[in-house]
């Protein structure tokens, strides 16, 4: 289309054919130019290494292998107590955790410097022509020559590059010319943004760092790596206009933040408000990462375009006596013997002016091959009618989107996919703190810090939801190694010959072989104090002959003091008081087994036998069965203790005065 000048559509609906999935490899990743070293491409990169970084399984792999591997260390950690693991406490690990911090602190405030002297040199001054499109333009189209519409672009259709202004060239193998500068691509994205890539992988580094400490590694941190680890890869690989502000607002970030690190790992206290600070700046790059990546999808503008015009064309549409009324007057001004190619040029304007186009005329010069004769039996009008068919040009504004290519299209969409979940939590909360904190409704309203606090709640309401979804997938994972365990045990079983490596009912091999001799052993035990099967019945014989022995001393005891009441009473002074209390003394004494020391020791060292933990001979994967038949062991042998102190424990010979036989028993209960 044609118009005025260059104007910006915001709000354009993007083609459908973009969305394609799995989108098309063209074109390749373009390496950065390099002739000599620079700060925009230090050293060069090779087209091979380039590419064979960006293959798609190199971050699949990674993220995937790094995040079940944070769960299952997670999980591994919460069995053990969260307590560090040796290595942590050494010097050589601290020496390398402020090394690592002071590494990527230096390595991401260079990529940052980097990143904004790109777009220095890549965006339009403010006060030049047509600033505001020519920003977007600079931003949107990556590859080529700086200059509203002198980006090369990459067609879909015919799977070429190609340049809209016919004085640009494409380098010799059909690539953007590497010599090119003004672009963000080879004025620093294309070096910069793909080391920026590569050190997604290094910075998993933190995550080991926290699990060796014995601490639990957040969700949202492991979510935060493997996605950034996949959104880097799609917006390099396919050179997509979004990654730039991905790369600045990220390096920008974790500058600050490793400085953090290394501050606090040197034993120095940080206030509480730079950390609340750089938590908010890394939730906030969520959001505007978010809101920026989508607006490519939606933004189109026009550029100056030269098209190419047949001179022909025009003249086509002039009458026959049109044409012959401008020969007559252009003839009248040239030689008709012996014209030369300027004068048919001349001749060639006159005929444009004299039919109306002005501005066909203005473009039309003289050619080399445009000297000859006029004469013989070809009119003037045959001559000018030949002469016309030829190529001119004229400037036309045309729309362009910002988006040209399917990969571009699927690196904005899985950058929304992988930010729009954490935005959307965010949001969410922060309406609902921010509402419940300015409602009339609520005691204490008011707007003073309203919306710091909103934040804050929103931060720790995101933080919740991610944490519970994250402690699923570790009992999910660890669910997992249990199974994978319990698999390899019964294959260990079947292929050693070993029959009984079946589960039994619930139970794993392991357990079922534990508790068949947890048995045992309390058979054996029960059988040293004769309260087996055999020696029950027999022990429950003795119990209640000696019971009824003492029964029986304490009503003759009680009878000889009634008598000696009586006789008191009757003035009877030769009652043998003494004799009767030395017979009570000797029926206060135990008598059997109950008294017995040894059997008594034998008891207690049953009683500790079977309390002291068995040796676990179960897999690690079992120790929900294993914790569970502890206590139940651990039951048992309380009943146990019960039951023998319950029969061993000595009768006393002194009843209350209530009656001998009922207070014995309720005693000895």
């Amino acid at each position: 289309m044609s118009g005025a000048g260059p104007t910006l559509f915001l709000g354009a609906l993007p083609s459908r054919s973009l969305f394609k999935f799995p989108p098309n490899n063209a074109p390749r990743a373009i390496p950065p130019p390099f002739g000599e070293s620079s700060f925009k491409a230090p050293f060069g990169i090779s087209d091979d290494v380039y590419n064979k970084a960006l293959d798609a399984r190199v971050p699949i792999t990674i993220a995937t292998v790094y995040a079940a591997s944070v769960f299952a260390l997670n999980w591994y950690n919460r069995r053990h107590g969260n307590k560090p693991w040796a290595l942590s406490k050494t010097r050589a690990f601290r020496a390398f955790v402020i090394l690592h911090n002071v590494f990527l602190a230096v390595y991401s405030a260079v990529t940052f410097v980097a990143m904004v002297r790109t777009l220095k040199h890549s965006i339009p001054h403010y006060s030049e022509p047509n600033a505001l499109v020519g920003t977007v333009d600079a931003l949107c189209k990556m590859n080529g020559p700086r200059g509203l519409g002198d980006a090369a672009t990459f067609s879909p259709e015919t799977s070429t590059w190609g340049v809209r202004n016919p004085l640009i060239r494409l380098g010799h193998d059909g690539l953007p010319d590497t010599s090119d500068v003004g672009r963000i691509w080879n004025e620093g994205l294309a070096f910069w943004g793909w080391f920026f890539y590569l050190s997604k992988f290094y910075e998993v580094v933190d995550t080991a760092i926290i699990i060796a400490k014995g601490k639990r590694s957040t969700t949202l941190q492991t979510y935060h790596h493997s996605g950034a680890m996949m959104s880097m890869w799609a917006g390099i690989r396919y050179m997509s206009p979004p990654i730039w502000m991905f790369v600045l607002v990220n390096a920008g970030i974790h500058a600050m933040m490793y400085t953090y690190y290394t501050v606090s790992a040197l034993g120095v206290r940080v206030p509480q408000a730079v950390k609340r600070t750089l938590t908010s700046l890394q939730i906030l790059q969520f959001v505007v990462g978010t809101t920026f990546a989508g607006i490519h999808l939606f933004m189109a503008y026009t550029v100056p375009v030269s098209v190419a015009y047949k001179a022909g064309e025009a003249l086509s549409n002039l009458s026959p006596s049109s044409i012959s009324s401008a020969v007559s007057s252009a003839t009248s001004a040239v030689p008709m013997t012996s014209a030369t190619a300027a004068g048919v040029a001349l001749l060639k304007k006159l005929v444009y002016r004299a039919a109306g186009e002005e501005g066909l005329a203005e473009n039309i010069h003289g050619a080399p091959d445009a000297g000859f004769a006029l004469g013989g039996h070809r009119s003037p009008q045959q001559v000018i009618q030949d002469k016309v068919e030829r190529t001119i040009y004229r400037t036309e504004y045309q729309t362009v989107p910002c988006i040209d290519t399917t990969g571009q299209t699927f690196a904005v969409y899985l950058n929304m996919i992988y930010l729009l979940p954490l935005t959307g939590l965010f949001v969410r909360f922060f309406v609902k703190s921010y509402l419940r904190r300015t409602s009339s409704q609520t005691k204490h309203a008011t707007k003073k810090r309203t919306l710091s606090k909103s934040v804050a709640d929103a931060m720790h309401g995101v933080d919740r939801e991610i944490e519970s979804l994250g402690r699923a997938a570790e009992d999910g994972v660890g669910n997992v190694i249990k199974s994978a365990k319990n698999a390899r045990n019964n294959a260990r079983g079947r292929s050693s010959g070993n029959t009984d490596a079946k589960r039994v009912g619930s139970l794993s091999p392991a357990n079922q072989k534990f508790i068949d001799s947890f048995q045992q052993r309390v058979k054996q035990g029960l059988k040293q104090l004769g309260e087996d099967a055999e020696g029950t019945p027999e022990r429950a014989k003795r119990v209640a002959s000696e019971v009824g022995k003492k029964l029986e001393a304490a009503a003759k005891d009680s009878n000889k003091k009634s008598d000696k009441a009586n006789g008191e009473l009757n003035g009877d002074a030769k009652q043998p008081a003494n004799g009767v209390k030395k017979e009570g003394e000797q029926d206060e004494k135990p008598n059997g087994i109950n008294n017995d020391g040894s059997d008594e020791k034998e008891t207690n060292g049953v009683n500790k036998e079977e309390n002291e933990e068995p040796p676990n001979n179960s897999e690690a994967g079992d120790e929900a069965e294993t914790n569970s038949m502890k206590k139940e062991e651990n039951d048992e042998n309380q009943s146990e203790q019960i039951i023998a102190t319950t029969n061993v424990e000595p009768l006393p010979s002194q009843a209350p005065a209530d009656g001998p036989a009922n207070g014995g028993l309720l005693r000895g209960n």
